[in-house]
């Protein structure tokens, strides 16, 4: 049986473990997802409503987390928005169509908690089929006025983002203390860190932007 609810505080650890499982040596030798879901939940911005994790015949196989961020206009407004990661599944259910479940029930979530937009960073193959576009369709940038290729917008509300040119802003807590990290992930069970493919494909899509209007 396969079931979607929220994370309790008895999953922590298991929630943590399947991070570090998920995200070891994708990105990056070794990982700081799973210390970001370990700081995330004491963070003001955090999302509790939309903690899930995925079951699968009583086993935790996945988990997805919120933050609130911010879009900025030119004039100064402010537009309370989510993000959400990590988002991740153990490596043996991967690309089986778990993560997209979870993605999808978190959405209908967020509808339901009045949000009306999600601006996140992936790889566009990941996220594409969830209704995820590239930010420059919506006029959603980062400071400097760039558009990465790797951040993508989903309106909930049609017309939420209504043709302004925004700025993004995540949550303070993602700016995760490298060292702090690094100790965490020394306290738990000794994982290898190497060198993998994907992190060469990483290096390539998170350096790369959309062409901006002359």
């Amino acid at each position: 049986m396969f079931q979607i609810r929220n994370e309790r505080a008895a999953d922590h650890k298991t929630v943590e473990d399947i991070t570090r499982k998920a995200f070891y040596n994708v990105y990056v030798p070794g990982c700081m997802e799973h210390y970001l879901v370990h700081i995330m939940r004491e963070h003001e911005d955090f999302v509790p409503e939309l903690d899930l994790v995925a079951e699968l015949d009583g086993e935790i196989i996945g988990n997805i987390m919120y933050t609130k961020a911010k879009l900025t206009d030119s004039q100064g407004e402010e537009k309370e928005i989510l993000t959400f990661g990590p988002v991740s599944i153990l490596p043996r259910y991967q690309r089986k169509g778990y993560g997209k479940m979870l993605i999808e029930e978190s959405l209908e979530r967020a509808v339901r908690l009045g949000y009306d937009a999600v601006v996140i960073f992936g790889s566009p193959a990941n996220y594409v089929s969830c209704g995820f576009e590239c930010c420059k369709k919506y006029n959603v940038c980062v400071e400097g006025g760039k558009y990465p290729a790797a951040m993508l917008v989903k309106e909930l509300k049609p017309g939420a983002l209504d043709g302004r040119k925004w700025q993004y802003s995540d949550s303070p807590v993602m700016n995760v203390d490298e060292k702090k990290a690094a100790a965490y992930d020394d306290s738990l069970e000794k994982m290898e860190k190497k060198w993998m493919p994907s992190q060469e494909a990483f290096y390539i899509m998170s350096h790369s932007f959309v062409e901006q209007d002359l």
